[in-house]
């Protein structure tokens, strides 16, 4: 069992390329004995905007607060509080907030998709 208070792990800017206004806090990790899935903690300011980017592994997303979109090839589909979101492998993406207030969300992905 591994027990992390909010107060060890705040989110730090992510210094991605094509990344705007965003930060990351890597709640659950390889190194605190988790054995397949990692889940992190995202917020995007209002205006921002992850990198527009592919990958062969799954997003599964529980937003937490705040309006955005999750944009996909030809489409972008709206998410608020309490929705859940699941980007399936190699299917390009990037998450933005449309909003006046952060959108904070959690996401969990393979250990090899935590880097």
């Amino acid at each position: 069992m591994k027990h992390v208070p909010k107060t060890e792990r705040t989110p730090q800017p992510v210094g991605v390329e094509g990344a705007n206004g965003v930060k990351m806090a890597g709640l659950i990790r390889d190194t605190d004995g988790a054995p397949t899935a990692a889940m992190r903690l995202f917020e995007i300011e209002p205006g921002g905007n992850t990198p527009w980017h592919t990958h062969d592994w799954e997003h599964v997303i529980y937003v937490v607060s705040g309006r955005g979109g999750l944009v996909t090839e030809g489409r972008e589909t709206e998410f608020g509080p309490g929705d859940s979101l699941l980007v399936e492998p190699s299917e390009e993406h990037n998450f933005v907030n449309r909003g006046d207030e952060p959108v904070s969300f959690l996401c969990v992905v393979p250990l090899r998709g935590d880097g």
